[in-house]
């Protein structure tokens, strides 16, 4: 993708499937540092059940709706320590609004250490996002508190929208997705730095419901956190080869996994997405996943996602500037997102047949790398002019979205892809980009956005656009000018698609990734896309 500047043959892979070093042209490449994601990172803080009881040890968690008005547990805990929760709000300015807070240190009558308070805001505001964000906010507040145990003690609450069980289940999802953090190569971080927070015990009227609830919540945040762990990883550790590798790993829940190389590809005659590889010593893959989950499906054709998978883009031979360059791993956010999504769809079992699809290269400057100038034939037979190497995520996908419609037939498409810092310049990091040739779909998906926290916002298309990318010696080029530049890009991946099928770009530039803390995550990768999308493909299912 353009990068901090917000511009608009491979050689052999360096280590096998086992880790070892293997020599390429001369060149011995090592090891990467961790071959594998951490499961433990992806399992921590497991919530768990259990019905509502004055804790007897830890901190105590209750919700206080606006005007300080205590909930049920608020005032089971109150009475208990002799009213001094009420005490402690009459002398602050804590209201209860969905973003105030209020600590109480050890109140005498109770074995908690503490008692947290957090506002819910208004009885008719309170819905699944609401509740998620409570549960992330107690994880921020505790995490680093030197508190290693809590319980949330989570009430019915008249008027609002939710039943006590989906409540806490909501809670739970919000404090496990805020919970992750990346920190599997620091070696000598201060244990007062380090997450204190390490069981969290959800108490509610009818723990078995809620667990129930839990379930699918759970497997997916298995999906979004797999995301976030691999758009963290260093270039040296995920790069096409092991990024496919950690891809393969979802056969264990079902899913089916195939890995084409460069062999496979260039028969595909994908020239397009080779081009952008070539200059790397490492191979270009292309992952092909389907689950098969609704086999009574009237409609056999699945639903298709295709990503986005940069594992490193210096640019090429477009070189970006150094500064910010090393934000650049994140730029296989897209193809992340997919793995992650059908991770999620497999763990909950989802009645539904989707494809997803991620192109992995390493666009790397060297002399044997792709020029300004050049001219590759995509799969789909049209040529392109390659007029900057750093408009390289497009040609990628545009090879994966034809191969995705070619095999598979599908009934719908969506592409997912960090693709251009133009994107940024017009949303920030509010909204991801939302770019399709049919109203149905855009609309459902703005409504999974809408529904999920991951919101999206309609970028227009057009034959206007479409002018900025007429070449005078091939079909289209790569790039337009520096107007407009997330829309060219859009039409240009719009050349691929066949006919009327329905068709959706996300561009996710300015959301898989977060330089300050969000609601649902921490500094750093968010796994925007996964959660979205499984939102969708509910609402598809059998």
């Amino acid at each position: 993708m353009p990068g901090p500047n917000m511009s608009g043959g491979a050689a052999g892979a360096g280590v096998d499937r086992r880790g070892r070093s293997r020599i390429i042209a001369g060149l011995e490449l090592s090891p990467p540092l961790q071959p594998l994601i951490s499961r433990e990172t992806i399992q921590a803080m497991k919530p768990s059940f259990a019905k509502p009881e004055l804790p007897k040890s830890g901190a105590v968690v209750v919700a206080v709706l606006e005007g300080r008005k205590l909930t049920p547990g608020a005032q089971m805990i109150d009475r208990a320590a002799g009213g001094a929760i009420a005490r402690a709000i009459a002398a602050s300015r804590f209201k209860g609004g969905p973003e105030d807070a209020l600590a109480v240190l050890a109140p005498a009558g109770l074995s908690a250490t503490r008692v947290l308070l957090l506002g819910l805001g208004k009885p008719d505001k309170i819905d699944a996002q609401a509740a998620e964000r409570f549960g992330a906010r107690l994880v921020a507040q505790l995490q680093n508190s030197g508190e290693t145990e809590a319980s949330v003690i989570v009430d019915s609450t008249d008027g609002t929208g939710l039943g006590a069980p989906e409540m806490a289940a909501r809670i739970a999802h919000g404090a496990r997705l805020r919970a992750w953090r990346f920190d599997k190569y620091r070696t000598k971080e201060k244990p007062e730095d380090k997450p204190s927070l390490k069981k969290l015990t959800l108490m509610v009227a009818d723990p078995g419901e809620a667990k129930r609830l839990y379930q699918p919540l759970d497997r997916i945040a298995d999906g979004v956190l797999f995301t976030r762990e691999l758009v963290s990883e260093p270039a040296n550790v995920i790069y096409p080869e092991t990024l496919a590798g950690e891809a393969q790993r979802l056969a264990d829940l079902g899913v089916e996994v195939e890995v084409l190389g460069v062999k496979e590809m260039r028969k595909l005659g994908m020239g397009a997405l080779l081009g952008v590889g070539q200059g790397s010593v490492h191979e270009p893959k292309l992952v092909v996943m389907q689950w098969n989950g609704d086999a009574r499906a009237k409609d056999k054709r699945p639903l298709a996602f295709v990503g986005k998978g940069v594992t490193f883009d210096t640019g090429g031979i477009s070189i970006k500037p150094a500064a910010g360059m090393e934000e650049m791993k994140w730029d296989m956010a897209g193809a992340g997102a997919v793995i992650g999504l059908m991770r999620a769809l497999a763990g909950r079992k989802a009645k539904v047949n989707a494809v997803g699809i991620a192109g992995l290269v390493e666009n790397m400057p060297s002399g044997a790398a792709q020029r300004p100038g050049d001219i590759v034939k995509s799969a789909s037979g049209q040529t392109i002019e390659v007029i900057n190497t750093d408009a390289e995520g497009r040609l990628v996908l545009a090879d994966a979205l034809w191969y995705a419609q070619d095999r598979f037939k599908p009934r719908l498409i969506v592409d997912l892809a960090t693709l251009t810092g133009a994107i940024i310049i017009s949303l920030g990091h509010v909204h991801a980009g939302l770019f399709c040739n049919d109203d149905e779909l855009a609309e459902k998906l703005i409504k999974a956005g809408r529904a999920t926290g991951e919101p999206l916002w309609r970028m227009p298309l057009g034959d206007e656009y479409d002018q900025a990318i007429k070449s005078d010696a091939a079909d289209m080029k790569n790039t337009g000018d520096r107007a407009g530049g997330s829309i060219s890009a859009a039409q240009f991946l719009k050349r691929f698609i066949e006919g009327d099928l329905p068709w959706a770009h996300l561009d996710i530039a300015g959301m898989a990734w977060a330089n300050k803390d969000r609601p649902l995550s921490a500094k750093g990768a968010t796994g925007f896309g996964v959660r979205l999308l499984d939102r969708f493909v509910a609402a598809h299912e059998g």
